[in-house]
């Protein structure tokens, strides 16, 4: 579905991502994780149109994207759900989700992607005329993640989706991300919660200083030696 070959990404003189290469397959769920400042966001900022590679090649469902401006890998069916959630909280929990289907194709499928997304997350049904701002983290967690799907993504990637939940919550988020798979969503998950990452991937990268360091399914990559010393603190 997505490969990415020696793609180099700068802010400006910065270097941040070095010739990182990987592919992820349809219907799998593969997790990049790392430290902080490891480029994880930044890869997926470049895999989305925000940014773009100085070198390398970006291919997703066999289209040379890495030049494409945002809103059209939206459309082509690739979405990120950002670290930060970024809801627009003075709008309802209702039109948050409508914003996510702002493109053609997810217009016409608005109704039926609002009826998946209210049988995923029935509380955001029960509290669809509330303000987002009035929403509790995990809450604003799903509304993101919600807001995404209701843009018919092919590929949606989740930025540190367990940041800032409790442990209860991060839990839930992690079984939410296999349900997405299991009705037919493929999955980039990037991660600092290493453990509950690899445990949900079926593959694995592990991102160093902007290189990609080691990959391998997630149980080899939780067996590996240097994995649990560095992430996992065994």
């Amino acid at each position: 579905m997505l490969s990415v070959n020696n793609i180099n990404v700068f802010y400006e003189d910065l270097q941040v991502i070095w010739d990182v290469t990987f592919k992820i397959k349809t219907g799998e769920v593969v997790a990049i994780v790392g430290s902080n400042s490891a480029g994880k966001t930044t890869l997926l900022k470049t895999l989305s149109g925000l940014l773009h590679p100085k070198s390398g090649v970006i291919n997703f469902l066999d289209k040379r994207i890495d030049t494409f401006p945002a809103h059209l890998i939206v459309e082509l069916g690739v979405v990120l759900i950002s670290g930060g959630r970024e809801l627009f909280s003075r709008m309802s929990v209702l039109e948050n989700l409508e914003m996510g289907a702002y493109h053609r194709k997810a217009r016409e499928k608005k109704n039926e992607s609002l009826e998946i997304v209210f049988q995923l997350f029935p509380i955001l049904k029960e509290r669809k005329n509330q303000l987002a701002t009035t929403l509790s983290g995990g809450e604003q967690q799903m509304l993101a993640i919600g807001r995404g799907l209701m843009s018919r993504p092919k590929l949606i990637m989740l930025d540190e989706p367990s940041v800032g939940l409790a442990p209860k919550l991060v839990l839930q988020t992690f079984e939410i991300v296999e349900t997405i798979n299991q009705e037919g969503t493929t999955v980039l998950l990037v991660e600092q919660n290493v453990d509950s990452a690899l445990k949900s991937a079926d593959r694995g990268y592990v991102l160093e200083n902007g290189r990609v360091m080691l990959e391998g399914s997630g149980e080899e990559l939780r067996d590996n030696e240097q994995v649990k010393k560095a992430y996992l603190g065994i």
